[in-house]
């Protein structure tokens, strides 16, 4: 029987396993969150002073200044809002749309839309504020 010489023998960690794992961790991270992005219209936001946190996954239907109506990034005509909003939500998990106006936006306008998108069968239909300060 011989034995080794121990001093000869290299002790490495081997880091790919490791590495791996870390790789994995970061695909899943990115994968699974969510970013919300609004679109770049120039929206000013009427203020209330009881407003609560939006649902990052809720469905948003903007309208700008000029009355014009958005959904999903692309324009969009009034009577149109209802069967493109169904065929969202019947592929979304939530049933929360937000309406996201300008304060300029006349109230009949708001109402026109907030009507079509529970006619989509919105289950909560909310308005995007700012809260107010003070």
């Amino acid at each position: 029987m011989r034995y080794r010489n121990r001093e000869s023998e290299s002790m490495e960690i081997d880091m790919s396993p490791l590495i791996d794992m870390v790789f994995i961790l970061l695909i899943f991270f990115m994968v699974s969150a969510s970013f919300v992005k609004d679109m770049d219209l120039d929206i000013n936001r009427p203020r209330a002073s009881s407003s609560t946190p939006s649902s990052s996954k809720a469905i948003r239907v903007f309208i700008d200044n000029a009355g014009n109506t958005y959904l999903d990034g692309q324009p969009v005509r009034s009577w149109v809002i209802q069967s493109r909003l169904r065929d969202l939500l019947s592929r979304n998990s939530s049933s929360t749309v937000l309406v996201v106006t300008d304060e300029q936006v006349p109230a009949s306008r708001l109402i026109e839309v907030v009507d079509q998108c529970r006619l989509a069968g919105a289950g909560d239909v909310g308005v995007v504020t700012e809260k107010e300060g003070g």
